[in-house]
């Protein structure tokens, strides 16, 4: 059996022309970076950390940019050359040669730009809080939440990634009622963004005597982490804030204060509430930058339900209650139902190998995006 299958439509990026569409917008990239470049040797923006780190972030962009666009100026001017030297039989060959790779290059060019010009996120590069929670199935759900939490943290590690547990509660044959960790790398939120929805699970529980194969269900949610600032506009007087001993194992490592920190935003009825840490001080600066990436995110989600209803995106708005994957294990099998997606290496992805899956739907976007950029242009 082949250890991957993919069904879903192959991605066509184009025909875009670039002479026409893309340069006018590259010509800007190039144009940007002289500014830029200009801005960083100003001594007031180099004693400035917090502005010199948003312009040398821009500037690493654009210069990407235009560098791609530089090494497609020069290989339209490379093709020019060798069609001038087509005329003399003695350059003709090596002339033919010369344009077949720059026009094979172009091409590559062309998708590149094109995929780096699509609009970006600026929570992208942000850092995420991961939720997950058990759902259908009782124990089995809870032993679930385990797995993909470990799978995660495995993915973390792969990516030089650091992780934090925030706040969790145990089931008690195993697994979580709900756990969530704090993820702190470059670009974690861009990479994992599509996690954010309902994960089912099909296998024969360990607890199961008659080899039957059960279905039970988790929700992940993935939550951009905001800037501190944002954190800090919450108004104090829309908070209850209540403190709690933590839960623990028992022993020497008990809790004996009353150090959790639960903190709701009444507005709303949003809860987030932190007892990784024996400081009630510090458990209360990450339950509120919980609750105001939740919040955040309820925002986010309210403003993707009002996109979706004027059209049907191919990832959807990652609402918890859509189911968004299956993973079951008799076969091996993980499906990823937003983009029929099949992948027969279940027991590799249980290990946090998810690049197969993450670039898949990164891709799947990129050529939603792309399609909505198409349908805007003039006819």
């Amino acid at each position: 059996m082949p250890c991957r299958r993919e069904t879903r439509s192959p991605i066509f990026f184009g025909p875009f022309d670039v002479k026409t569409f893309l340069r006018h917008q590259l010509e800007r990239y190039v144009q940007r970076l002289g500014e830029l470049d200009f801005l960083l040797s100003r001594e007031d923006i180099m004693s400035d950390m917090a502005q010199y780190r948003t312009i040398s972030r821009e500037h690493a962009e654009v210069t990407q940019i235009a560098g791609r666009y530089e090494r497609y100026k020069q290989r339209e001017a490379d093709i020019a050359g060798a069609k001038e030297m087509l005329d003399d039989p003695d350059m003709a060959e090596m002339a033919k040669e010369e344009i077949a790779g720059a026009e094979a290059e172009l091409v590559q060019l062309e998708e590149e730009l094109q995929r780096l010009l699509l609009p970006k996120d600026p929570d992208d590069a942000r850092n995420a809080f991961l939720e997950i929670r058990a759902g259908t199935g009782g124990d089995e759900s809870a032993l679930f939440a385990g797995d993909l939490l470990r799978m995660y943290t495995r993915h973390c590690e792969r990516a030089g990634w650091r992780c934090e547990v925030v706040s969790e509660s145990e089931s008690e044959l195993g697994g979580y009622k709900e756990v969530v960790i704090r993820i702190v790398g470059t670009d974690v939120f861009g990479h994992l963004r599509f996690e954010s929805g309902g994960h089912r699970v099909q296998r024969v529980p360990a607890t199961e005597t008659q080899g039957r194969i059960h279905t039970s269900a988790c929700t992940v949610a993935v939550l951009a982490e905001p800037d501190e600032t944002v954190a800090v506009q919450i108004n104090p007087a829309d908070l209850r804030i209540d403190t709690y001993r933590a839960s623990g194992a028992g022993g020497q490592h008990i809790n004996k204060t009353d150090s959790a920190v639960r903190i709701t935003h009444i507005p709303t009825g949003i809860v987030a509430e932190c007892q990784d840490d024996r400081s009630q001080h510090r458990n209360k600066a990450k339950a509120l930058q919980v609750l105001s990436a939740r919040i955040q995110e309820k925002e986010r989600s309210e403003r993707a339900a009002k996109d979706a209803a004027m059209r049907k995106g191919l990832i959807g708005s990652g609402d918890r209650s859509d189911r968004i994957r299956t993973y079951n294990f008799p076969q091996g099998r993980l499906t990823d139902h937003r983009i029929n997606l099949t992948l027969y290496k279940l027991l590799a992805i249980m290990e946090g190998d998810l690049g197969d899956v993450l670039d898949a739907l990164r891709a799947a976007r990129e050529a939603e995006q792309l399609a909505e950029l198409e349908s805007s242009l003039p006819a």
